[in-house]
């Protein structure tokens, strides 16, 4: 058993705690959290922190078989050249993609991540993520725009989803983006999307994806209405009407990824809009082929950055509880909670008197 503290706990379920003390059981398991006031006396059995602890990271999106093109794209070029340069770049050597996969998964762990919604479009980084200490979720990626190919495309994404279970990993086949499918092949998606599905949606990344998914964005919301949890990532031009209209659907969850979207477009996420709208936000790194890293914190520091009349508190939120209900893992994961297993860390060197992230803000595994 232990019992940790420091100046402030975020536990992503209530308010800040000043001074608050955690006690856990030998296996991470949250025995207890105390509101001491800001006054937890004296005691030699407890562990004592410089910074704020939060819980354990959940990264709403990411590629890892993309992880080999690290530095290979130019920043700057717009989504329709970027995607041609995935297309042309992503194929290598099956030991070459799974090698860059492990060491990105070893990034994001030392990064303080606890649970993954990671794209794929092959089975290389199965065995990575089957062996990670990172809890994943693999969205089995689903495009053509070809009518013919359509049965096939939903074969091959079916086969994957066995080899994904096979692993012991959990899996749902997601679309790629809404202007990426002909009719037949979104008709044939829906048939394998329950109730219990978590859906993860490229969406309004650009104003050249707007150009192309004009006339089927209300398939994002149709798909709302059949799925457990629909994640919408990227949504760089997205409008307040847009985002209203799909946050009522109640299960809509808007990822944000500014990084690679600085890289892609040199633009950053409405955050400020879609916090006027919904809560329901979460973060994630995206590949990469698109970010120089995998670091949550950093994507939440940039964020804040955009709104900065929101407590920190709440920024935090959005990269631990609520990528955790998005993901379907808030179960154990997501907050300090009595019962749950979500990892605590300390973040350290940030702005403890005004409560914001700095550059050298970095986090430090307690549990």
């Amino acid at each position: 058993m232990r019992r940790i503290s420091s100046q402030f706990i975020f536990t992503s379920a209530g308010p800040p705690l000043k001074r608050g003390i955690i006690i856990t059981a030998d296996d991470g398991t949250i025995l207890s959290v105390e509101d001491t006031g800001g006054s937890p006396g004296e005691s030699a059995n407890t562990e004592f922190y410089n910074g704020i602890i939060i819980p354990g990271l959940v990264n709403c999106h990411s590629h890892l078989e993309l992880s080999h093109m690290r530095g290979k794209l130019p920043a700057g070029s717009g989504l329709r050249s970027f995607i041609n340069q995935i297309r042309q770049h992503r194929e290598a050597e099956s030991e070459v993609i799974a090698a860059a996969a492990e060491k990105a998964d070893g990034e994001m762990l030392t990064g303080g991540i606890v649970a993954c919604g990671d794209i794929s479009n092959n089975a290389v980084s199965f065995t990575v993520k089957s062996g990670s200490p990172i809890r994943y979720h693999t969205f089995i990626e689903v495009f053509g725009t070809d009518p013919l190919v359509a049965d096939d495309r939903i074969s091959e994404a079916v086969r994957l989803s066995a080899a994904a279970a096979a692993a012991g990993m959990s899996s749902s086949l997601t679309p790629h983006a809404v202007y990426s499918l002909s009719e037949p092949l979104m008709r044939l998606i829906r048939q394998h999307i329950t109730p219990d599905s978590v859906i993860s949606l490229h969406f309004l990344e650009s104003d050249d994806e707007r150009q192309m998914a004009d006339d089927h964005l209300g398939k994002g919301l149709s798909l709302a209405g059949i799925c457990s949890q629909l994640i919408l990532v990227h949504n760089t031009v997205i409008t307040h009407d847009e985002a209203h209209s799909l946050a009522a659907a109640g299960n809509t969850w808007f990822c944000l990824c500014p990084s690679s979207n600085m890289h892609i477009t040199g633009a950053l996420p409405p955050a400020a809009l879609l916090s006027e709208v919904t809560d329901r936000i979460v973060t994630g790194t995206d590949s990469l082929a698109s970010t120089g890293h995998l670091n949550i914190l950093t994507e939440l520091r940039l964020l804040h950055e955009t709104v900065p009349r929101l407590p920190l508190h709440e920024i935090i939120r959005w990269g631990t509880i609520n990528g955790a209900r998005a993901l379907g893992m808030s179960d154990t994961l997501g907050s300090i909670e009595p019962g749950k297993k979500p990892g605590l860390l300390l973040v350290e060197n940030a702005d403890l008197v005004s409560q914001h992230l700095l550059p050298g803000s970095r986090v430090r595994r307690l549990l």
